[in-house]
């Protein structure tokens, strides 16, 4: 079939695109004209039209929901509200307290691990831990333990050894441990290994897929319960104990044993591998003095993860804040121009206004502002940490860090994320938008041309076709006899 091309070059945002649009038959021709005619038909023609402009609109008006409309007040109240919020935070939020987080996460586990083993059997005082974490221990056993020199010991295999993360990345390696009779974890330099079972490891493993899958789900599960308050051992003798790493540090542990963490330190160890290991045995975050040297030490193991719940939740406070100052700011404004634009006297007369534009949210107007206000709470929030940090660490580098990091507001660091990635994905559908709009003004354009030389081709047959019976009707005319 012959087919007719039309090219079309347009820029959207950077995003250049090249059309070419294909037309069937000849434009050149009148007989393509002719055929256009008769196989489209005007009210096809028409009703394809018709459903253009409506889906034309609803694309404008969605461009236009991701057009920014902000000005510079708009932009001033933003970065004010960053401001208060940032301040909130700095003097009633303050420095997250590792401490109370740990005491108080280590009260919820150590009841939580009593609790279970009542569940299980134990029939000892239902207020003796060691008892309660003697019974699990005996009661479920995992193969990882019989090689747990080849981890590092038993102060450091819970955080090399991956089966003993309690997550669904600790989970899928306990199940492939019983079926391929290995652990997996890393060795003390931070090197990924696969260690093989020994004979009693061995004795562990199930004989049936259906065994295997409880004694990697079931046995897995409690017996990671009678790890995470530590050993029966370490409470026996008034010792915080092991425990095991959170969500947090495991997936830090698990990243750190990837290819691309090559950086080595002076004993050829991994320096993000040793880092993690700093952070879960308590000798990054411990107390130091002015020299640098360990006091206390302070465990980041899953006890003080889960004890940073409550003073998360408490920094969400200047984030709300903040929310709710800009977008406050944002529905007033837009009410009054509403209010006015309509000529709103009375109460009935509200429903004049265009809700879309007052409601704050669901527009780019709204997430640039946020995204301003939050990019300004952010920076605060760090600039402050960053000087608190220097003063109550008095200049020694190794205890800088811990105290910066204390001192990070990281809901307002997520809350500044999800606006900034909000605002750039809106401009990437806008653009994409525009570029699908010109196409389509350009397809509706040329189908209106198509149609116009079509109709007047038609006209042109009709009128010859006319002229033709008018000079018939003379040459008869002009062969009567009067």
């Amino acid at each position: 079939m012959e087919v007719s091309h039309v090219t079309y070059q347009t820029d959207a945002e950077g995003l250049r695109t090249e059309y070419d649009i294909c037309v069937p038959g000849d434009l050149q021709t009148s007989a393509y004209r002719t055929d256009a005619i008769s196989a489209q038909g005007v009210d096809d023609l028409n009703h394809r039209m018709e459903l253009f402009l409506r889906e034309y609109e609803v694309t404008q008006a969605e461009i236009e929901r991701l057009t920014n409309h902000a000005d510079g007040l708009d932009y001033a109240i933003a970065v004010v509200g960053g401001i208060l919020s940032a301040a909130v935070d700095s003097v009633f939020i303050g420095k997250l307290s590792l401490e109370n987080a740990q005491t108080w996460g280590k009260d919820k586990i150590e009841s939580f691990v009593k609790k279970i083993a009542q569940k299980q059997g134990f029939a000892g005082d239902e207020n003796d831990l060691h008892g309660a974490v003697s019974f699990l221990e005996k009661k479920f056993n995992i193969p990882a333990d019989k090689v747990y020199n080849s981890f590092g010991g038993a102060l450091q295999h819970h955080l090399r050894d991956f089966s003993h993360h309690p997550t669904l990345v600790g989970l899928l390696f306990s199940l492939l441990t019983q079926f391929t009779k290995n652990v997996y974890g890393t060795d003390v330099a931070g090197n990924f290994i696969v260690v093989p079972l020994n004979e009693q490891g061995l004795t562990l493993i199930g004989n049936t897929v259906p065994e295997k899958i409880v004694l990697g789900v079931v046995t897995w599960f409690f017996h990671l319960v009678s790890d995470v308050a530590g050993s029966s051992g370490s409470i026996l003798g008034g010792k915080y104990g092991t425990g095991l790493p959170g969500p947090f540090v495991s997936l830090l542990k698990e990243i750190s044993s990837m290819p691309f963490f090559t950086k080595m330190n002076e004993n050829e160890y991994r320096e993000f591998s040793v880092w993690i290991s700093k952070l879960f045995n308590g000798t990054l975050l411990g107390t130091r003095d002015s020299g640098g040297k360990i006091q206390a030490p302070l465990q980041f193991d899953l006890r003080t993860e889960i004890g940073q719940i409550p003073q998360l939740a408490k920094q969400t406070i200047p984030v709300i804040i903040n929310e709710c100052i800009v977008r406050a700011f944002f529905f007033i404004r837009r009410l009054k121009w509403e209010i006015q634009e309509h000529q709103v006297k009375k109460v009935r007369e509200l429903k004049k206004i265009d809700i879309a534009k007052v409601v704050p949210a669901k527009n780019r107007t709204i997430i640039r502002m946020l995204s301003i206000s939050f990019g300004t709470f952010t920076a605060l929030d760090m600039a402050d940490a960053a000087v608190r940090a220097v003063i109550e660490s008095k200049g020694a580098v190794p205890a800088m860090l811990p105290c910066f990091i204390l001192r990070v507001n990281f809901i307002g660091v997520g809350r500044t994320s999800i606006a900034i990635g909000s605002d750039v994905i809106m401009g990437i559908s806008k653009g994409r938008l525009e570029v699908a709009l010109t196409s389509g003004e350009i397809a509706f354009a040329s189908a209106q041309t198509v149609y116009a030389i079509d109709s007047l081709e038609e006209r042109r047959l009709q009128t010859a076709q006319k002229i033709e019976r008018i000079c018939e009707e003379t040459e008869k005319l002009k062969k009567q006899k009067f």
